[in-house]
């Protein structure tokens, strides 16, 4: 099971997710990183994945949608810390990694 913590500062909101990422853990990770989305409209969000043990497909859904939703609202998603099996996975998914700072 996964579960993901929030942090925001200025325009950014920051989703630090840990455990593993599969179909079911993947919709909860969802429901709650787009009702923080709503909530603070922020500009950039950043994924934190260096707590994600394991990740199948169903995390590139959870990250693809967050995308498109961020680049609709004008926004943009950086993906930071993603384990080495991660990081394998979204090149495999052609997902660029924008590496955010700090």
């Amino acid at each position: 099971m996964a579960n993901v913590t929030f942090e925001a500062a200025d325009s950014t909101l920051y989703a630090y997710l840990a455990g593993e990422i599969d179909h079911d853990s993947a919709q909860l990770l969802r429901l709650a990183v787009d009702a923080q989305i709503d909530a603070r409209m922020p500009g950039t969000l950043i994924l934190d994945f260096s707590g994600v043990g394991f990740m199948d497909s169903s995390g590139v859904g959870l990250i693809l949608g967050r995308l498109r939703r961020m680049r609709a609202a004008g926004g943009k998603l950086c993906i930071r810390h993603p384990p080495a099996q991660i990081e394998k996975i979204l090149q495999i998914a052609q997902i660029e990694v924008l590496e955010a700072k700090g």
